[in-house]
């Protein structure tokens, strides 16, 4: 057993000669602690709940009875939520998730919706129990994010987040119309793991170009503002990383690289996973024409993943970071397709 393997290895007294293994290794512990705490919690409800409803049906109470079918309807998205946990078995899945989120064409309406989809996830993670740290942000010309990263720590954090790379558009009265008009705009997310420096990718600084300057930040509490911000582009692949919350250049630089790294491995695992499914490429091309989500505000209000048909109409819970229902659909689209 897992958390038997895992017992002995914390206790061991050479635990903390390597610090960041020992810390991964209490994390994975913790979780899987909460895991087998919550299945028993679970269990025992069930039985509790159906005592008490044989109880209430004897007596006629029909409030009671409508009460409890509530309690366990709850208790069943709460199982089944920890069902798919138990299927997050990929190689990275387990890892802390990096997440960006890139405005569209469309000026400020787009950099307005990239930072709502920002406080969307970062209220999921919230939510989670997740940690959120902030890595960059390039604040609108208006308002809003012309993109923004940032880092959310926790055991399965991308597990469950992976499958929210694409293009996500949103139909809406802007705000910014004095006409009042309706407008689609588009925004961009990634997603990848966080490695540690157990996993080794190789990266030919020749192939890459380091631009510095000044970090800025919409609202400037996550931003150091000073010129330590750094800037990586990996030319063969065209992928651009930047970090500007740490105090020195030299940090900043150090992070970026760690990013940079965490994307060409994560460009690698798609490979494998599109390569284990027979197919070309599993994930599709993750440019404007890969849309995977359309949130609409007017005329209606609606809320759909295009892939696994997965939809709700309640569009201020969904922003407000409840997104568990396509973070499932998903998982469970994948799980059933393998």
């Amino acid at each position: 057993m897992r958390l038997e393997e895992l017992d002995a290895l914390t206790a061991a007294p050479e635990l903390w000669n390597d610090a960041a293994r020992a810390q991964k290794l209490l994390s994975e512990k913790n979780s899987l602690e909460e895991s087998v705490t919550a299945l028993k919690q679970t269990e025992t409800s069930l039985n509790e709940l159906s005592e008490l409803c044989e109880l209430a049906e004897e007596e006629g109470n029909r409030e009671l009875v409508a009460e409890i079918i509530t309690q366990l309807e709850e208790l069943k998205v709460k199982t089944r939520r920890g069902e798919l946990e138990a299927l997050l078995s990929g190689e990275a899945d387990k890892n802390d998730a990096f997440l960006e989120v890139h405005a569209g064409s469309g000026g400020t309406e787009a950099q307005d919706w990239a930072e709502m989809l920002l406080r969307m996830y970062s209220r999921w993670a919230e939510d989670h129990k997740y940690k959120v740290e902030y890595v960059e942000e390039t604040e609108g010309d208006v308002a809003g994010l012309k993109s923004a990263t940032i880092k959310i720590c926790g055991h399965n954090a991308y597990g469950w987040l992976k499958s929210e790379s694409g293009v996500h558009r949103l139909v809406r009265i802007s705000p910014f119309d004095s006409n009042a008009r309706r407008h689609t705009s588009f925004a961009s997310v990634w997603v990848y793991p966080v490695i540690d420096d157990e996993i080794n990718i190789e990266i030919n600084e020749s192939d890459c170009r380091i631009d510095t300057y000044r970090a800025s930040g919409a609202g400037g509490q996550h931003i150091n503002k000073t010129d330590s911000a750094v800037r990586i582009t990996h030319i063969p692949t065209g992928i651009v990383v930047s970090c500007q919350t740490q105090r020195s250049q030299f940090q900043n630089r150090d992070a970026a690289w760690k990013m940079l790294k965490a994307r060409l491995y994560d460009i690698e695992l798609q490979k494998r996973e599109a390569e284990a499914q027979g197919i070309r490429d599993s994930q599709g091309d993750n440019g404007w024409g890969n849309q995977i989500r359309s949130y609409v505000l007017q005329p209606y209000k609606m809320v759909k993943d295009l892939r696994t048909e997965a939809e709700t109409s309640d569009t201020k819970a969904v922003l407000d970071g409840d997104i568990d229902l396509f973070l499932s659909a998903a998982l469970a689209s994948k799980v059933g397709a393998k």
